[in-house]
């Protein structure tokens, strides 16, 4: 499980563990969470989302936003994602959700290998989900958030699956392509959404 061993060795505070959900998928936005976990009162059975089952996330979500001392979500579009990559995209998530905190931090624990610009000083963390406790909160914020949207664009976009597969590549979502093409929330730099929309166009 995850500790508080780097938030601790961090060299100011407070410290925010910042992570995201959602770049590889064909549709939807990228999302990101920051949180500033209470040493005190960190939840039990934090980890990487997904090694989580959905319900322990639900449940986990619930402790997290009662216990932290802060935390965030924010969204890159998908129109973001199309004009300024899914790289830059996330970062923008990432900033907004560090911005969105009602403590501001000094120090900022990121998952990943990636120097994001973020308004505080950070450590990117490789793996950081599976040994930060601040960055494994912030990925089940980030994940429970960005599923929930997904189903909520399922019942407005109905016949792509978006409720079960969240976006990503799955056999529904690979016929539903197929004959329906894209919806306004495919990404159309994705190569399976640029075939779709090539074959619905006859090109």
């Amino acid at each position: 499980m995850p500790d508080m061993m780097l938030e601790l060795a961090c060299p100011t505070s407070p410290v925010c563990g910042v992570d995201e959900a959602g770049r590889g998928p064909w549709a939807g936005p990228v999302s990101a969470a920051a949180v500033i976990l209470d040493p005190a009162r960190v939840p039990p059975g934090l980890d990487d989302s997904k090694k989580l089952s959905p319900k322990a996330r639900a449940a986990l979500e619930i402790e997290i936003k009662e216990s932290a001392v802060a935390w965030a979500v924010a969204f890159g579009s998908v129109e973001e994602i199309a004009e300024l990559n899914i790289l830059h995209a996330t970062g923008l998530a990432m900033r907004r959700a560090v911005e969105q905190l009602s403590v501001a931090p000094t120090f900022a624990l990121v998952d990943g290998n990636y120097r994001f610009k973020l308004p505080c000083e950070i450590k990117t963390v490789v793996k950081g989900d599976a040994i930060s406790a601040s960055i494994a909160a912030a990925s089940i914020l980030a994940k429970v958030a960005r599923d929930r949207l997904m189903v909520e664009m399922d019942a407005l976009y109905p016949g792509y699956g978006f409720a079960g597969h969240k976006g990503y590549h799955a056999q529904v979502h690979v016929e539903a392509l197929r004959t329906l093409g894209p919806c306004p929330i495919h990404r159309r730099g994705w190569e399976p959404v640029r075939l779709a929309l090539t074959k619905i166009n006859g090109c």
